[in-house]
């Protein structure tokens, strides 16, 4: 009960507190203790990954649990893993492809079964981790193609439980690397799913199909006909996964009629869900695809229509950006904005037509921008209706906003107007305080019409605006308000903290033990400096640290002991588990003569169709031209061939996501035998190093180089190795549930595979950077004509990126553009493309790009293509992995500097860090720091030493350091909320290595 009610209420602040707790429960006798521990773990790892990530290895010894259900449970903490770090466990696929293999076979306890089906969610979980791990991964899919086809075969078309599994299964043999005889196979079960009448089993197909087109888009050539009948389906359900279907197969040929057809479906449905996510994808589509400027602003307008005030806010804004940003065409630019106030000049002149608000607002803001494109219609006529807006009693006070903003600016090239006139008399006795305000400012800004052209200049919606955020005007204010003896300004957390140290306040922070300390103790109370004196308390609410014992606990004498570690005493009766014996399912085969092939499309010669038949023929090869195998189709999710119609200013390629690549452990606890007879109980003695990992290049995937080189000073710089290898495993006799004659893996020692591809041209870093710390070049991606190579290169301000594209060919490669595209972490200072008019034969061409972080991760990727011509235009995708210490540098400072910012810094971290016996000092743990994470070292005042370092450019992270019993207090502060846990975790990475 404990542990249930730990996982569902402790904040993210209480979970250093009772973690120790939780870690010891799972090596408890009692298999529900373990299970639930691990579940409690789980629920901290949703809530703070960073504080749960140096227990990884108590997962693995989890996994190997010799207890069913606690082994189910690790693999929720898993899937979540593999899903942020897939490159991270897969060691583990011998693994995981083991426990499918016995939970198919049968051989679990018939107490798991579900109407027959053996462990069905266990299956289900295991089938999603295993796509995770094969994605885009030769060696790796082809451990699980056997137990995929074998989970295929097992399957029967008997309930829905086992429909679920063959989805999962569906959708794993399309995730992984793929193999023609699963392809095959998983193609007839999405055709039986699909010409199913049930409807259950019509909606799976559907789902499956819709997954799987993007790998195979012939597949939906062969259901067109069923597709098509599907559109005019009486379930709503099938009908909207059917148009996310056309939505995913969508392309120039046939953006038209799809996007009708959800135009339709809008119209009918009341859904407000279904709205807004179909007018989220009519309006990607529309600016996708649109073939001419007229059908974009029709379309949009029926989006605003048909979307109402329920339409996400996202969507009017990137409408009004596209219109304002413009396209690489001016002419575009303008026949676009022209048409789109002449649509709206028209909607206006209808009297009594009520508009959605957000419709009348982009209305308010393309007439107010665009209204002199239109040169055969009087600025006072369009005042004129907006005036009549105004007055609509259903417009809302926002919406009037927006219209007075729209009047103000045609006003402003105008010389008179009556009608604005009118207006502000009106607006300046308004009831609404907006209203009159902008009734005020319109009409002094009339009173000087050179200084309201000047404020309000024609189509400048977009031109930057040059704030000065430092308030550089205010400088001689404030000089002679210090001259004349005013106090400067504090910051808020400033005057908090000096308003505790004034005040006798409550201390909330639970008491420990008392060390001696090592400087005079100020008299000063509440939240202080580590520098001036020795904290009162060793401990805060957020921090693990339990203090010893106090002497004078209660007494117990004369007291029945009826409650124990164990339970409640008196009633306390040994249970002996008996093992059952395994339950094989039945084997029915799906897809052995059960599955036909889908119908012929075409009739025979002789036969004669109805006119429905014939609408529904024509309605398809409008739906599904550019499907063939020879069309150059345009899938979404995938890189576009085709040239869009919108390309806006300053944009880049949509960013694409990759897989996340990060160390990772060879550990003997991925074998499931930490309780085996055969395997020895010291887990620890079994694990390998950590290594850095190279993946070999594939044609068929985005290469990821996982790089996590550690920071270097320039008087020595380690050079790491980069391996890839990947754990061969042999099959072993035990058992390893009890009572169960399971077969398992067992790892072998690793042996190292090829590396990637080598090129007789070999990169290197010219003279001035060469002297600066720098990793080794290592490959990105590459083909039978280029090659990338990438080198990262730590200035003292900044991250470098150098990026080498070579030439293997015999002949000169043109037009050669290599595009990083936008990262939600980090950002590229300069342009994000290079361009290289020509590469000689047989050279190298360099480019370097300077990174920041934009936004604070322990790690990120940065994703990237290059294009070439050579005999036809080529494209490559690659990934770099970047860590949160490629971006830290040491801060110095001196001791008193350090406590006045520790003082104005109000974000902070508290962690106890269990210290190793070659750490045994405080100077040995700080000298580890100050190498492996580049901190630098600022004081040592006994048991306690301070640290400081910045996050490039310039943000300050401090650090303050206490040994006691063996532990090392770590508190952690800065002006950013999420660079102390990522610091805090690091400094746990490398304080378990050394």
């Amino acid at each position: 009960m404990a542990l249930t009610v730990v996982s569902q209420i402790f904040p993210r602040e209480m979970i250093p507190a009772v973690l120790p707790l939780i870690e010891d429960k799972l090596q408890h006798s009692k298999e529900i203790i373990r299970r639930k521990a691990v579940q409690a773990l789980y629920k901290f790892y949703l809530i703070a990954p960073n504080q749960v990530q140096h227990i990884h290895d108590k997962f693995r010894k989890a996994l190997c649990d010799r207890d069913v259900g606690v082994m189910a449970a690790s693999l929720h903490i898993y899937l979540q893993m593999i899903k942020e770090n897939s490159s991270g466990y897969k060691d583990l696929t011998g693994s995981f492809v083991t426990i499918l293999k016995q939970v198919v076979g049968g051989k679990l306890s018939a107490d798991f079964n579900y109407h027959s089906v053996p462990a069905p969610w266990l299956q289900i979980q295991l089938l999603r981790i295993l796509g995770l791990l094969g994605k885009d991964d030769p060696r790796t899919s082809e451990l699980m193609y056997d137990v995929l086809d074998e989970s295929l075969r097992r399957a029967e078309i008997n309930h829905n439980i086992t429909y679920a599994i063959l989805f999962e299964c569906v959708q794993t043999i399309y995730t992984i690397y793929p193999k023609s005889e699963l392809l095959e196979k998983a193609a007839k079960c999405i055709g039986k799913f699909v010409l199913s009448p049930k409807i259950n089993l019509k909606y799976l197909g559907l789902k499956a199909l819709t997954y799987v087109i993007q790998q195979d888009p012939n597949l939906a050539l062969q259901h067109q006909m069923t597709i098509i009948e599907c559109l005019d389906h009486p379930d709503p359900i099938i009908k909207r996964e059917t148009l996310e279907l056309l939505y995913r197969i969508t392309n120039g040929q046939n953006v038209v009629v799809i996007v009708q057809k959800m135009l339709d479906y809008l119209k009918e449905s009341k859904e407000e869900y279904a709205v807004i996510n179909l007018v989220g994808k009519v309006a990607e589509l529309a600016e996708k695809y649109a073939p001419n400027n007229e059908w974009f602003i029709q379309t949009m307008n029926a989006v605003f229509s048909v979307g109402g005030d329920v339409v996400h806010s996202d969507i009017p804004n990137n409408f009004l950006r596209l219109l304002a940003e413009g396209f690489d065409d001016g002419k575009e630019d303008h026949q676009l904005r022209m048409y789109a106030v002449q649509s709206y000049l028209a909607l206006l002149e209808e009297e009594d037509k009520l508009y959605p608000q957000k419709f009348l607002q982009v209305m308010s803001w393309v007439v107010g921008e665009y209204f002199s494109l239109v040169t055969d219609v009087d600025p006072e006529v369009i005042l004129t209706k907006l005036h009549s807006l105004l007055k609509k009693t259903f417009v809302t006070s926002e919406t009037k906003a927006w219209i007075m903003a729209a009047v103000t600016k045609i006003a402003s090239h105008t010389s008179c107007s009556k009608t604005v006139d009118e207006l502000i008399q009106e607006l300046s006795s308004s009831l609404d305080t907006c209203l009159r305000q902008y009734a005020f400012e319109l009409k002094h800004m009339c009173e000087d019409k050179a200084l309201m052209k000047s404020l309000l200049p024609f189509d400048a919606s977009c031109n930057d605006l040059v704030v000065d955020a430092s308030l550089s005007f205010l400088d001689g204010f404030v000089a002679e308000g210090l001259a004349r003896g005013a106090a400067p300004y504090k910051p808020h957390h400033q005057r908090q903290e000096e308003k505790l140290s004034q005040e006798k306040a409550l201390n909330f922070e639970p008491y420990g033990l008392s060390f001696a300390s090592s400087v005079s103790s100020s008299g000063v109370t509440g939240r202080q400096s580590p520098t001036g004196l020795s904290f009162g308390s060793d401990t805060s609410a957020n921090s693990a640290e339990t203090g010893h014992k106090e002497t004078n606990t209660l007494k117990l004498e004369g007291v029945r002991k009826l409650w124990g570690k164990e339970g409640y005493l008196p009633k306390k009766e040994s249970k002996v588990g008996k093992g059952n014996e395994p339950q094989t399912v039945p084997c029915g085969s799906l897809l052995a003569g059960q599955v036909g092939e889908p119908p012929a499309l075409q009739p025979g010669p002789g036969a004669s169709l109805s006119e429905e038949d014939k609408e529904k023929q024509q309605l398809a090869s409008t739906l599904f031209v550019g499907l063939g195998s020879s069309a150059g189709v345009s899938l979404m999710g995938k890189a576009d061939t085709a040239t869009q119609k919108f390309k806006r200013k300053s944009k880049i390629n949509e960013t694409q996501q990759s897989e996340e690549a990060s160390d990772f452990q060879n550990s003997a606890a991925s074998d499931f035998g930490p309780l085996l007879d055969t395997v020895p109980t010291d887990l620890e003695d079994c694990e390998e190093s950590t290594h850095t990992r190279l993946r070999k290049a594939s044609p068929s995937s985005s290469d990821t180089v996982e790089d996590n080189l550690a920071f270097e000073t320039p008087q020595s710089l380690r050079k790491l190795v980069l391996d890839d290898r990947l754990s061969a495993n042999r099959l072993s006799q035990s058992p390893l549930f009890a009572a169960s004659n399971t077969e398992i893996l067992q790892p072998s020692p690793s042996a190292p595979c090829g590396s990637a591809r080598e090129t007789p041209l070999v990169p290197s870093l010219p003279e001035e950077l060469e002297e600066l710390p720098h990793s080794e070049v290592v490959g990105l991606c590459q083909s039978d004509a280029l090659a990338l190579h990438l080198c990262k290169v730590w200035t003292d301000d900044s991250l470098l990126l150098i990026v080498f594209v070579s030439n293997k060919t015999t002949s000169a490669l043109t037009a050669v553009n290599l595009v990083f595209e936008e990262a939600e972490h980090f950002q590229i200072l300069e342009s994000a493309i290079s361009q290289f008019p020509v590469i000689e034969a047989q050279s190298v061409e360099r480019c370097q790009k300077c990174v920041r972080m934009s936004k604070v991760c322990v790690q990120g990727i940065l994703s990237g293509s290059v294009n070439y011509q050579s005999e036809m235009e080529t494209r490559l995708e690659f990934s770099v992995t970047l860590s949160l210490m490629d971006f830290i540098r040491p801060m110095e400072m001196t001791t008193e500097d350090f406590g006045k910012l520790w003082l104005s810094l109000s974000n902070d971290v508290k962690q106890n860090i269990k210290m190793s016996s070659c750490q045994g000092s405080l100077s040995a743990a700080l000298d580890t720091l100050q190498q492996k994470l580049k901190l630098h070292r600022v004081d040592i005042i006994g048991n306690e030493g301070i640290l400081a370092c910045q996050l490039l450019p310039s943000v300050p992270c401090l650090l303050h350091c206490r040994t006691h019993s063996g532990m090392l207090a770590l508190w952690f502060r800065s002006p950013c909320a999420a660079l102390p846990d990522g610091l805090l975790y690091q400094c746990q990475k490398v304080m378990e290595e050394s």
